[in-house]
């Protein structure tokens, strides 16, 4: 094996990010976003008859989530549509015995400010330059986005989705406010039980959907702590989620005689609806979260994960304060709502559309609409549909956001000239 060649390690990837991050994360303050004022649609979710569920979420969690059941379920009221600070259409979720909309938009807010402050590090840069060949082999065999920066991106958004799915369940604790919901998560070390009790999928999938398949206890000490039926059941799911990924992996090693590259290359997309990384653990082996693993750097013990955490929750508290909400109304006008669809009607860009699972997904609710599928590329998120009418397109945007993307009508670059758009995948660390 050459020095460069890609090899799964989750210990070393984990010191490589560590290394990286120990000597200033975050070298300077983060600069606290300004004062903005937000206008948002807001819709509320269409359960099925007699359920609390979507029929998106029903079923995702029947295909990919055995054995939660429904009652383990929390699902969002109100799905709510707006644009950031930086220009680019976010999609959130709430409910309305909840903190409401405030806390995927100023979680969305505090996301941008401190990748803007991993931007703004050129010391931190400096190291991802000097990463050697070993290092990078290292990262590309155990990420699924290999570059560091993407790395990092992507743990700050996980934060972030995890303060606003458990804002969903503010109605178990002792907060009553968006700055009390952060510190009491941070002081219950919820961060660190999303990171090492759930499997990655999981969030990104039920986040995108406004559903969350955990019970809180509230605690005499002012903190909450996971039920133990809600632990047992993250970890029966995160092992059915091993177990899955390995029957493909033997598969096509054992039966069908590929190497692991062959078999990764081959099943892409099949891994890719599980956890591509677990395929590559050693039998009886548990996954850690990369950024919670502990590692002695400068004399010490160092963790990313705290290091991330606290300067979230900081910026965050911030945040709150500085964003001013004002509710729009999503009605078409009901003068062109009928009309006939123009060639420009036909194009829309889908921004969170990752994977060839994304683009299957979407044509497939196209067309479940009899709506035909000119083309859908993934590398420009562009697609183009013949809708037959402004309200046609309408009601498939909404079916597609209901199963837990964000279409969006203009190509991001164009909503704000300049901003950076290039999200990492959903699958990575």
């Amino acid at each position: 094996m050459t020095m460069d060649t890609p090899r799964y390690d989750r210990r070393a990837a984990s010191r490589v990010l560590a290394e990286l991050a120990q000597p200033g994360l975050f070298a300077t303050p983060v600069a606290v976003p300004e004062q903005r004022r937000f206008e948002f649609t807001c819709t509320a979710l269409h359960t099925e008859p007699n359920s609390h569920l979507t029929y998106s979420q029903r079923l995702y969690l029947e295909r990919f989530m055995r054995p939660c059941r429904p009652y383990q379920v929390t699902s969002a009221t109100h799905r709510i549509t707006w644009t950031d600070s930086d220009g680019i259409p976010n999609t959130g979720h709430y409910r309305a015995d909840g903190l409401g909309p405030l806390v995927p938009i100023a979680m969305r807010e505090t996301v941008l400010a401190l990748w803007h402050a991993l931007d703004a590090n050129t010391a931190f840069a400096e190291r991802i330059s000097a990463l050697g060949p070993r290092a990078h082999a290292v990262l590309d065999g155990t990420t699924t986005d290999h570059e560091p920066m993407d790395i990092f991106r992507v743990g700050i958004e996980a934060a972030g989705r995890a303060l606003a799915q458990h804002a969903l369940l503010a109605r178990q604790t002792p907060y009553r406010s968006a700055i009390e919901l952060a510190l009491g998560m941070r002081e219950s070390g919820l961060f660190s039980a999303v990171a090492t009790r759930w499997y990655w999928e999981l969030q990104a999938s039920t986040y995108r959907r406004g559903m969350i398949p955990v019970t809180l206890i509230a605690q005499p000490d002012g903190t909450v702590r996971y039920s133990a039926e809600t632990v047992a059941t993250l970890r029966a799911m995160k092992d059915a989620t091993i177990a899955d990924a390995h029957t493909v992996m033997r598969r096509a090693t054992h039966v069908e005689g590929l190497s692991i590259a062959a078999a990764l290359a081959k099943y892409h997309d099949d891994l890719d609806l599980i956890s591509r990384q677990y395929a590559l653990l050693p039998a009886g082996t548990r996954p850690a979260c990369l950024a919670a693993m502990p590692h002695h750097l400068g004399g010490g013990h160092y963790t990313v994960l705290p290091v991330v955490v606290d300067q979230f929750v900081t910026v965050f508290t911030q945040a709150v304060a500085r964003c001013e909400l004002v509710e729009v109304s999503a009605a078409l006008d009901e003068d062109t709502a009928d009309r006939a669809a123009t060639a420009e009607d036909q194009v829309f860009y889908v921004p969170d559309m990752t994977c060839k699972h994304c683009v299957r997904t979407i044509g497939g609710v196209l067309e479940s609409m009899d709506i035909r599928v000119v083309e859908i590329d993934l590398i420009s998120k562009r697609v183009v549909a013949e809708f037959r009418s402004p309200r046609n397109r309408a009601r498939a945007f909404e079916a597609i956001r209901d199963g837990g993307y964000n279409p969006v009508a203009e190509q991001p670059e164009r909503a704000a000239e300049g901003a950076r758009t290039a999200e990492p995948s959903e699958t990575a660390v």
